[in-house]
């Protein structure tokens, strides 16, 4: 008689949170804090013909909190932070700028060679707000469910939905509904920071302290340079106009003057070139190809060669072309080297190539040899993500989350918004930022709940260690002004 085979059921996974205890002096006050770092399951509730059927495991979700020691949770801000891509994991402004423990990288023209470097870092958020850094599905540590699509998770929605679900699950099991709250994001991270901002208050009625927009792009398309559309390059300009003035193209000039120039040029009399097309007179196209070629650091003939339109990736293969060398998208102040310089788009990020190993090694031994965690599964810096992500939410129009950001602050008046821009920053220029939180659909006796900050620096400001300072004490002073307590 033959045995009747079962079929075995996969086993229903369970978090497996690591919690250890550190310890940190900051300005001679000694924080004594619990770190607790780990996949959370994410589960939804599944209904078939209308009966429940139990909770479904659906992701685990990577995520690391510092919680201080002792601290009243009735007063104590939380923070959650997240960095952008889609597709990046949040080890950037956790290793970087707001973390107990901090990347030593080095600078433009003073890197450390590998394996870098680990250090206490003395300017910690820790000491005004505890921390949850989160990593979204596919990056870092964060996979979708056995038996789940992780394309499931790849999409503005439902990005959106699971990064609330973790939010409002750590609150609830940690007990800090009273507390204040932040959201810290960084690049597409304010774009979903300004749309949690939105969901939580909606869906689960969690109403925020504040929004921390580091390297801002809410409306993609103050950034994209389309056909007929001609928004981006006027608003690119000042940032391209800082690229030169720190490359010595602008001679001794100082900084301030070269971007009031290119400001006021941006939105006067470029936009009127650009509209006008082959109505424009000779002399108007002349004069317009002068001013181009003066603020940008290229050539005339170039500026003419393209329309008196300067895409940002031919801008960063041409500026330097000349002494073989192209420059950083995400930190303009790093330059690199190609293999063809007769290219029209630089085949890597100097920037990027000059900080992902650092970021990645410090990262990959902090969690294993000091927070406890382990992990045969590679953590996902830069996921490849966002070759696949959907935006069908805003299908037929561009994507933006200004509206959503708007709501929030209408409905809940005491949303501040702290803002920061890097004058050297290639991926999301600060004009373009400015032009978005000048059009937000707010009264204006709300835009006083709105302050920004500007760092001689790129992208990941924090990699240069005088804006890193600053930044640290911005956000800080962000945190207690804002928290309401």
């Amino acid at each position: 008689m033959s045995e009747e085979k079962t079929e075995e059921k996969p086993e229903s996974p369970a978090d497996d949170l690591v919690t250890t205890q550190h310890s940190i002096t900051v300005k001679g006050r000694e924080l004594n804090y619990t770190a607790t770092t780990g996949r959370v399951v994410l589960k939804e509730e599944v209904l078939k013909d209308g009966v429940f059927e139990g909770h479904k495991p659906k992701a685990e979700v990577f995520l690391t909190a510092y919680t201080l020691d002792g601290a009243d949770p009735l007063k104590r801000p939380v923070t959650f932070a997240f960095n952008g891509g889609p597709g990046s994991a949040s080890v950037w402004l956790h290793m970087g700028l707001l973390g107990p423990r901090r990347v030593l990288s080095g600078d433009v023209g003073d890197l450390m060679p590998p394996p870098y470097g680990i250090a206490d870092n003395e300017e910690t958020l820790l000491a005004e707000s505890d921390l949850v850094f989160i990593d979204p599905v596919s990056t870092g540590f964060s996979r979708a469910a056995q038996g789940e699509k992780p394309g499931d998770f790849h999409g503005y929605q439902p990005d959106i939905d699971s990064i609330a679900e973790i939010i409002r699950l750590w609150t609830s099991r940690n007990g800090r509904w009273m507390s204040p709250k932040f959201l810290c994001g960084e690049s597409y991270g304010t774009l979903r920071a300004a749309g949690l901002a939105e969901h939580l208050q909606k869906k689960n009625g969690m109403y925020l302290n504040g929004l921390m927009l580091i390297s801002s792009v809410l409306d993609f398309a103050s950034i994209e340079f389309n056909e007929g559309h001609d928004l981006g390059y006027t608003l690119f300009l000042p940032t391209y106009a800082a690229i030169a003035h720190y490359h010595g193209l602008h001679g001794d000039r100082p900084l301030e003057e070269v971007l009031a120039e290119a400001e006021e040029f941006a939105v006067r009399d470029y936009p009127y070139a650009l509209a006008r097309g082959n109505r424009l007179s000779d002399v108007e196209r002349a004069a317009t190809i002068e001013k181009l070629a003066r603020l940008t650091g290229l050539s005339e003939e170039y500026v003419d060669a393209v329309d008196l339109r300067i895409e940002h990736i031919r801008f960063f293969t041409e500026l330097l072309r000349r002494d073989r060398k192209t420059v950083g998208r995400i930190d303009a102040r790093f330059t690199g080297w190609d293999t063809d310089y007769g290219r029209e788009g630089i085949s890597a990020d100097p920037s990027i190539d000059a900080i992902l190993g650092p970021y990645a090694a410090v990262l990959n031994h902090y969690l294993h040899s000091e927070l406890g965690y382990s992990s045969d599964l590679p953590y996902e810096v830069l996921s490849r993500v966002i070759e696949q992500w959907s935006y069908k939410e805003f299908e037929g129009r561009h994507v933006t989350t200004a509206g959503k950001l708007s709501a929030a602050m209408r409905a809940n008046p005491h949303l501040k918004v702290h803002v920061a821009f890097g004058w050297y920053d290639g991926a999301t220029p600060y004009f373009a930022a400015e032009h978005l939180l000048a059009h937000l659909q707010i009264p204006k006796e709300l835009t006083a709940n709105i302050e920004s900050a500007y760092y001689p620096a790129g992208h990941m400001m924090y990699v240069h260690e005088p804006s890193r300072i600053q930044q640290s004490e911005d956000l800080a002073a962000f945190v207690r002004n804002s928290s309401n307590t």
